[in-house]
């Protein structure tokens, strides 16, 4: 097996998803995020910069999240990553 957890990695990132004012575009970016991590185990943060992300921001992360919320994004991908390889 070497993705994580769907369930686990949902819930990493719940708090992007809870605000009633969430886009289409941030529930589709977060998505893609999960379903990678789910199926690869891991992510470097980079790869938000490069398709399939790009096709929903061509801009990356930060075209459908503000700077904290993109900071945090890669604070919870580098938080998997480093649960995932301990």
């Amino acid at each position: 097996m070497v993705g994580l957890d769907r369930a686990a990695v949902a819930e990493a990132f719940s708090g992007f998803v809870a605000d009633s004012g969430v886009t289409a575009d941030q529930i589709e970016f977060i998505d893609m995020v999960i379903e990678h991590l789910t199926e690869k185990g891991a992510m470097d943060p980079g790869l938000l910069y490069e398709s399939p992300f790009i096709d929903v921001a061509p801009e990356g992360p930060q075209q459908v999240f503000d700077f904290e919320k993109t900071k945090k994004l890669v604070e919870v991908i580098r938080g998997l990553n480093e649960s995932a390889a301990g």
